[in-house]
Parts: C-alpha cells; sequence; structure tokens
C-alpha cells in the first residue's frame, strides 16, 4: 500500500505531516482566502493526506459565499455555507437578503451563515449586528438549513435571541467556541452543537477550555481549523508562514481528545458521525444522505 504521505510536497516539515485514523471533517474552513490563492490544490492534497476527507466552506459575505460556491463544484468532498458576517452586519439590505436566500437553496451550501454578533470589535453598531442575525435566522427557517454561527463577547445576547429562534430553526452550532462554562452550557441547554478550534492548544489563552471540553456531549462537538487563522502554538515543528491549513486538523483533535479522556480515533469518529448528520452531508462510503437518525 502506497504511503499516503507520498502525496505531500515540502510544505509542511515531516513532524506536521500527521494522519486521522478515522476521516475527519472540518466544519470551518476559509479556503477562499487570498492566502490559499497561490496553492489550493496542493492544500487539498495535503488535506486528503491527513484524512480530512470534508471540507466545510465558510462564506462570510456575498463574495466570498459565492467562491466557496463555486469551488464546492469544482472539488469532492468541499461544500459551503451563504452568510453575513457581524463584521459586514451594516452592509445588510434587501438585496443582499435575497442574494443570500438564492444562496441558501444551492445544494452546495449546507448551512446559513458565518452570522452572528460580535460585541468585541464592533465593526458594525450591535443594532446593525442583531438586525443582520435576525435576518439571517429568518432565512435559516425558511431555508430549513442549519445556522453556522459566530459569537465573540456578546454570549449572553446571543442566547437570548437563540432561545426566541429556537423552535423555527433546526440545528445551530457556535464555531470557533471560546467563552466561560456559564455561556457554554447556556448554548447547551438551547440544545446547540459547538464547535472547536486549535484555540485550544493556545498556552496563553486556551487553558480554561481545557476544563471545559469533557462537558459536551459527543453528539454535539465538532472539530475545526478556522484556517487560516487560529494556527495550534503548540505544533511539534515550526511550520513556514504562519498559515494554518485543514491538513493540521488531526493535531486539534489530538489535543481535545487528550482532555477529554479518549482516544483521537474514538474522538474523530464521533465528530465526523455528528458533523454528517448535522450539515446532512452524504455517506462517504455509501452515498446516502445522512439525517437527523445518523448519529442514534
Amino acid at each position: 500500500m502506497a504511503d499516503p504521505h507520498d502525496t505531500f510536497d515540502d510544505f509542511l516539515p515531516e513532524a506536521l505531516r500527521f494522519t486521522s485514523s478515522a476521516p475527519l471533517v472540518d466544519i470551518g474552513a476559509n479556503l477562499t482566502h487570498a492566502s490559499f490563492a497561490h496553492d489550493l490544490e496542493a492544500v487539498l492534497g495535503r488535506a486528503r493526506a491527513a484524512n480530512v476527507t470534508t471540507l466545510i466552506l465558510t462564506g462570510t459575505d456575498r463574495e466570498h459565499a459565492e467562491q466557496a460556491v463555486e469551488l464546492a463544484r469544482r472539488y469532492p468532498g468541499l461544500h459551503a455555507t451563504a452568510g453575513i458576517h457581524p463584521h459586514d452586519a451594516s452592509d445588510w439590505n434587501a438585496d443582499l437578503e435575497a442574494a443570500m436566500r438564492d444562496l441558501h437553496h444551492l445544494p452546495e451550501v449546507v448551512a446559513v451563515g458565518e452570522c452572528g454578533l460580535d460585541f468585541n470589535r464592533n465593526f458594525s453598531t450591535p443594532a446593525e449586528q442583531e438586525r443582520a442575525f435576525e435576518a439571517q435566522l429568518g432565512l435559516a427557517a425558511e431555508s430549513d438549513k442549519p445556522l453556522f454561527v459566530h459569537e465573540r463577547d456578546a454570549g449572553g445576547r446571543m442566547r437570548e435571541v437563540l432561545k426566541h429562534w429556537r423552535d423555527d430553526i433546526r440545528d445551530a452550532v457556535v464555531h470557533c467556541f471560546t467563552a466561560d462554562r456559564e455561556t457554554l452550557h447556556g448554548y447547551l441547554d438551547l440544545d446547540l452543537h459547538i464547535g472547536l478550534t486549535g484555540w485550544l492548544c493556545d498556552e496563553r489563552r486556551g487553558h480554561h477550555l481545557r476544563e471545559l471540553v469533557g462537558e459536551i456531549p459527543a453528539q454535539r462537538l465538532m472539530v475545526e481549523t478556522d484556517c487560516p487563522y487560529l494556527l495550534p502554538r503548540n505544533l511539534p515543528a515550526k511550520l513556514k508562514g504562519r498559515r494554518h491549513e485543514p491538513a493540521l486538523l488531526p493535531w486539534i483533535v489530538r489535543e481535545i481528545a487528550h482532555w477529554r479522556g479518549e482516544t483521537a480515533a474514538e474522538l474523530a469518529r464521533t465528530t465526523t458521525a455528528t458533523a454528517r448528520a448535522f450539515f446532512r452531508l452524504p455517506d462517504a462510503a455509501t452515498g446516502d444522505p445522512a439525517g437527523p437518525d445518523a448519529r442514534q
């Protein structure tokens, strides 16, 4: 049998050529970012070699959502989301809402978002953010597609909004979760999913997450890189540049599994099953669509 690492180029040093023992789903990959324009096929090749077989490409505005759809059409195993990030909420208008509605009807688009609330930077005002978020919650209810949610320093208000809409939307994942125990359990009480990234691998900021990850039910947990951002700081070797990529997801899974007290293989299997059910992705082996019973 050929060595799966034969498909790697020399971008990743040997110490960073991880391979998951079970297929992984990266639920948050920003592959439309300009830093991937020159070597996207190599990035996808390294992901496949690492057994990261499915990528959800994050659409944070109309342009990037449309680009994500095009990539999903071009490459097997890629899917897209479509939404307006809270940073760009001030752009929300009727034309943009119509464009998002059209995108949500496409089979390549598997979730509404990235959308939500970010009261940390307030590039758009809180009022503008809430207006755009409420509109996209309506689109999620209309399309029956799950929500891909961004929240930073807005946990209390986010829970209030989602509680109001919870009976109208099918499912939601709070991606790149970095908040505290109270916020985590508030989301779990709303039956939401949680996406974890390499933030847990950051010795400066991620320590509190290590104490919390074991409290997330397996059927509510998914994993992501949020690449090119959030490169794990505890990698065993230096990487050229600071760009994160999907091939490093097995390292994040290994770290999360350690702090949950389980094996990386077990975590890979459960997070992949959860992601396939959440996004209604076809089974990689059979092609059968995943559904709400896929996690049983």
